[in-house]
C-alpha cells in the first residue's frame, strides 16, 4: 500500500521540473480544447455548454481515477457523433441519462477486465488507427482554410514556425503555447480580419451545475437509452485504450488498462451529473500534452481545471482567440501523429501487414468512424493470421515393407481453417490394413479439428481397417476426449508407438 501511494504521488509531483511542464502543457492543452468542444457539440446537436462542461468535468476526473498519466479525456466526436439522433428525437436530458449508462458500463467492463481485448489489436491496426486519427484531425481544419483572408494562411505559417523553430532558442515554455499568446497578441493588437473562437459559437459563462437528468425512471427511458449507452461506451472504451497505448509507446511507459476503463467510466457519470455530453480519450489533445513535456496527471488536471478558469473568468478575452492560432497547434499535432515510417514501412513489412494498416486507415477517414476501421483491421488480421497457421500444417506418410501397415505423421495446428487439409490427406488410395496416425507434432483446437478426426476414423474403420491415434499432447487429449464420438480406446497420449 505504501509503495502504491508512492507511485501515485509520484506520477502528480515528481519533481520540479515535471510540475512546471505539467502545468504550462496543460494551459496549452486547454487553450486546443475550446474549439474543439464547441465543435463536437454542434455535431452532437446541444449547446457549447455541453462539450466544454464535458471536457472540464471528464479531464479533471480523469487526472483522479484513470489508469494512463499524462492521456487526456474530454468530450470527442466519436462520441459525439453517435448522440444526434438521440438528442433530436428525446431532448438533451436524455443524453445525460445515456451518458451516465455509459459510465456504469465502462466501470462493469473494467471490473470484467475486458481491456484485455487490446491484446486482439495488431501493430498494424494500432498504426492505421494512429494515421487515419492523423489525416483526420487534418482535415478537421480544412474548414477555417476555406474562403478566408490572406492574413489566416500567414498566421497559420508564422504559427508553426514559431513552434517547430522556438525550441531550438529554449524549451522552458512549449513553444505552442507562445505560439498562441503571439499570435493572438498580434491578432488583437491589429485587429486582423480572421476567424476566433468567439465565431465558433457562444461561450459558457459561470459554472456549471449539479443536477440529475429530467428524466422518468422507467422501463421504457433504459429502453430508449440502453442502445446509445452501449455503443457510446463501446467507442469509447476503444479509443481510450488506443489511445492509452500510443502515449505508452510515445512516453515508453506502462499504464493500467484495467483502471483506466473504471476511470473513464466514473468521469463520464461526473459529466453528465455536471451538464455534459460523453467523452473518451483524445489522441490529438494527448500528442499535444506529451509533446509540450506533459508526464503526470498534473497535466491533465491542469487541463481541465485550466479550462474552467478560461470559461468562468475569461470567457470574453478566450473569444478573440484567433483560429489560426489553434489550426497551427493542430496541423502540428497531424504532422506529429502520423507515423510516416509506415510508408516506408509499406514495402518493407509483410503484405499483409500493410494491408491491414491501409484498410483501418481507409475505413476510418471514410466513415469517420473508429470504432469500424478498428473492427476491420482485427477483421483482417484474423483472417490473415488464421491464413499464416493454415499453411503450417503438413501430413507425412510412411509404410512397412510388406505394405500392410501405414502411420501418418500429422505436424501443425489442426483447427477449421486446416480441416480440409487434413481431411484431404487421408483420401488417397491406402491398401494398408493397419493405420496408425500419430498428432504428436500436432495440436487440436476446435471442435472442427475434432469433428474432422472423428470422419476420417470413421470412414477407414467403414472400409475394414484398424486405426490407432497416439502422440496427443494434454491439451489436444482434452478437446479430444471432451468432443469426439469415436471409440477412443485405442488412443494414446504422450510418446508414439514404434
Amino acid at each position: 500500500m505504501t509503495e502504491m501511494l508512492s507511485r501515485y504521488r509520484r506520477q502528480w509531483f515528481a519533481d520540479a521540473t515535471s510540475i512546471r511542464r505539467d502545468l504550462l502543457a496543460g494551459i496549452v492543452v486547454a487553450l486546443a480544447l475550446i474549439p474543439e468542444a464547441i465543435g463536437f457539440s454542434i455535431i452532437a446537436g446541444v449547446d457549447p455548454r455541453v462539450g466544454l462542461y464535458a471536457s472540464v468535468t471528464i479531464a479533471i476526473v480523469i487526472a483522479f481515477t484513470g489508469g494512463r498519466p499524462a492521456m487526456i479525456s474530454a468530450a470527442t466526436a466519436a462520441v459525439a457523433v453517435l448522440v444526434g439522433p438521440l438528442v433530436r428525437e428525446h431532448g438533451v436530458s436524455y443524453l445525460f441519462a445515456a451518458t451516465i449508462g455509459m459510465g456504469v458500463i465502462q466501470i462493469v467492463a473494467g471490473l470484467l477486465r475486458l481491456d484485455l481485448v487490446m491484446q486482439f489489436v495488431s501493430r498494424s491496426v494500432i498504426t492505421g488507427f494512429v494515421n487515419a486519427l492523423a489525416i483526420l484531425i487534418f482535415m478537421a481544419q480544412l474548414p477555417q482554410l476555406v474562403g478566408v483572408h490572406w492574413q489566416t494562411y500567414a498566421m497559420i505559417a508564422g504559427g508553426l514556425a514559431i513552434i517547430y523553430l522556438f525550441p531550438r532558442l529554449t524549451r522552458a515554455v512549449p513553444s505552442p503555447l507562445v505560439a498562441i499568446l503571439v499570435l493572438s497578441a498580434i491578432s488583437i493588437g491589429i485587429g486582423l480580419p480572421v476567424n476566433t473562437v468567439g465565431d465558433m459559437g457562444r461561450l459558457p459563462e459561470g459554472l456549471p451545475a449539479f443536477a440529475l437528468p429530467d428524466v422518468p425512471l422507467t422501463w421504457e427511458t433504459l429502453r430508449i437509452i440502453l442502445p446509445y449507452s452501449v455503443t457510446m461506451a463501446a467507442v469509447g472504451l476503444l479509443e481510450s485504450l488506443l489511445t492509452a497505448q500510443i502515449v505508452d509507446d510515445m512516453t515508453d511507459t506502462d499504464s493500467d488498462k484495467r483502471r483506466e476503463c473504471a476511470g473513464q467510466g466514473g468521469a463520464n457519470i461526473v459529466a453528465a451529473l455536471f451538464g455534459g455530453m460523453g467523452g473518451c480519450a483524445m489522441i490529438g489533445q494527448s500528442v499535444i500534452n506529451v509533446s509540450s513535456g506533459g508526464r503526470g496527471r498534473l497535466s491533465t488536471f491542469t487541463a481541465g481545471a485550466f479550462l474552467l478558469f478560461l470559461l468562468a473568468m475569461l470567457g470574453p478575452v478566450v473569444g478573440r482567440i484567433p483560429m489560426p492560432a489553434l489550426v497551427a497547434v493542430m496541423i502540428m499535432v497531424s504532422i506529429g501523429t502520423f507515423s510516416w515510417a509506415s510508408i516506408a514501412n509499406l514495402r518493407r513489412h509483410p503484405p499483409t501487414s500493410s494491408i491491414v494498416m491501409v484498410t483501418t486507415v481507409v475505413v476510418v477517414v471514410a466513415t469517420r468512424d473508429l470504432s469500424l476501421g478498428v473492427a476491420a483491421g482485427v477483421l483482417l488480421s484474423g483472417i490473415f493470421f488464421a491464413g499464416k497457421v493454415r499453411k503450417m500444417f503438413a501430413v507425412e506418410r510412411t509404410a512397412s515393407p510388406d505394405g500392410t501397415r501405414a502411420t501418418y505423421r500429422v505436424t501443425g495446428q489442426i483447427f477449421f481453417a486446416s480441416v480440409d487439409r487434413f481431411t484431404r490427406a487421408f483420401q488417397a488410395e491406402d491398401g494398408a490394413r493397419h493405420i496408425l496416425i500419430d498428432v504428436s507434432a500436432a495440436h487440436f483446437w476446435d471442435i472442427s479439428g475434432v469433428g474432422a478426426l472423428d470422419r476420417i476414423i470413421a470412414r477407414l474403420r467403414r472400409e475394414g481397417r484398424t486405426v490407432d491415434v497416439a502422440g496427443y499432447n494434454q491439451a489436444s487429449a482434452d478437446i479430444v476426449d471432451r468432443y469426439a464420438l469415436h471409440d477412443k480406446t485405442g488412443v494414446e497420449t504422450g510418446a508414439v508407438p514404434h
